[in-house]
C-alpha cells in the first residue's frame, strides 16, 4: 500500500511539474522567437493565465451536448495521467508497469481521438466540428507509426514492460541502435498532442478549432489536459529510446527528468520555429514515408534481436 501511494504521489508531481514545465517552456522559446530573451515573467505568465481563465465567465453555444462537453478535457488529462502511469519514474516508483505496459499506454494515446472528437463534436459549432475531424485523420496516420516504432523498442527487451525496456538499454540506449525510432516518434509526438506543426485540430484558420467556442474553466481544463498527454508522450520517449533512468552518479529519477525535458524542448522548440503543414500533406507522408520507414524499424529492430541470440 506505501508503495502504490508512493507512485500516485510521485504521478501527481510529475504531472504538476511537467505541465508548469510546459508552460514555462512554450512562454520561453516564444519570448526569444520574439527577441526579448529570459526575463522573470517566463515562471509566472503560466499560472496567471491559468488564473485569469478560471476567473473568466464561460462561453456557451446554442443547443450544445453540455455533459459531453464538459466532459472531453477531463477525458484528455485522464488519459496524459494513465499514459504517464505506465511509465516507471525510477527503479523504485512502477505505479502501473505491468507486464504490457506499452500496451496500455498505446491504448490510452489512441483513446485520445475519441476525447479531441467528442470537445469538437459537442459543441454544436461549425469550426470546432471541422477541427474534430481533423483530429481524426491525423489520428489514423500517425497511430500507425506510433505503435510500430514503439514495438521496435520491445523487441530488445523481449518485454511489453516499460521497466524491462528500460532495463534491456543498460549496455546501450535505443536511440542509438534504433536511430529511426525516435525521430519517428516525436513527429508521431507532435500529432498526438496536436503541438507545433501538427496543431491542426486547433489551428488558428479554425479560429481556434475545437477550442474555438471555449472560454474560462473549461479552456483551462482543456490546455492542461493537452499538456498532460504531451508530457506522458515525452516521457514514453525518454524511456523506450533515451535509456530512461539509467545514467551515472545521479537518481535516476533526475535522469528520467532531464531526459524528458530534452524532449519537451524539442517539441516545444518546433511549435515556434516550424510552419503548420496541411493536414493531407501530413497524411500522404504519413502513409508513404513514416509508416514505411517504421516498418523498416521494426524488420531491423528483430533481425537485430535474433542475431543478438
Amino acid at each position: 500500500m506505501t508503495d502504490v501511494a508512493a507512485g500516485v504521489l510521485a504521478l501527481g508531481v510529475a504531472l504538476f511539474l511537467g505541465v508548469y514545465l510546459v508552460s514555462v517552456l512554450d512562454r520561453f522559446v516564444s519570448d526569444l522567437v520574439a527577441g526579448h530573451g529570459l526575463t522573470a515573467n517566463v515562471f509566472w505568465a503560466g499560472p496567471r493565465r491559468a488564473v485569469l481563465l478560471l476567473l473568466q465567465q464561460p462561453s456557451r453555444t446554442e443547443r450544445p451536448d453540455a455533459e459531453a462537453w464538459a466532459f472531453a478535457p477531463a477525458l484528455l488529462g485522464a488519459l496524459g495521467a494513465l499514459g504517464l502511469a505506465t511509465i516507471p519514474l525510477a527503479p523504485e516508483l512502477p505505479l502501473a508497469d505491468n507486464a504490457d505496459g506499452i500496451v496500455l499506454f498505446g491504448a490510452a494515446m489512441a483513446l485520445v481521438m475519441v476525447a479531441v472528437f467528442l470537445h469538437g463534436w459537442s459543441a454544436n459549432s461549425v469550426f470546432p466540428l471541422i477541427g474534430a475531424y481533423r483530429f481524426v485523420a491525423l489520428a489514423l496516420s500517425y497511430e500507425m507509426p506510433l505503435a510500430l516504432v514503439l514495438i521496435s523498442a520491445a523487441l530488445p527487451a523481449e518485454s511489453l514492460s516499460v521497466g524491462e525496456i528500460i532495463r534491456s538499454q543498460t549496455d546501450v540506449w535505443n536511440v542509438i541502435r534504433q536511430p529511426l525510432g525516435l525521430p519517428i516518434y516525436m513527429v508521431t509526438v507532435a500529432g498526438l498532442a496536436f503541438w507545433g506543426p501538427l496543431r491542426l485540430p486547433d489551428a488558428a484558420d479554425l479560429s481556434g478549432g475545437t477550442r474555438a467556442e471555449v472560454s474560462g474553466p473549461a479552456l483551462a481544463a482543456w490546455e492542461v489536459g493537452r499538456s498532460m498527454v504531451l508530457v506522458a508522450a515525452a516521457a514514453m520517449g525518454a524511456a523506450a529510446f533515451l535509456g530512461g533512468w539509467l545514467g551515472p552518479w545521479l537518481p535516476g529519477v533526475v535522469w528520467m527528468g532531464l531526459k524528458t525535458l530534452v524532449l519537451l524542448v524539442l517539441i516545444v522548440w518546433s511549435g515556434h520555429h516550424l510552419a503548420r503543414v496541411r493536414t493531407e500533406r501530413f497524411v500522404v507522408v504519413a502513409w508513404v514515408v513514416l509508416i514505411p520507414l517504421a516498418l523498416i524499424d521494426v524488420f531491423l529492430s528483430g533481425w537485430l534481436a535474433l542475431a543478438a541470440r
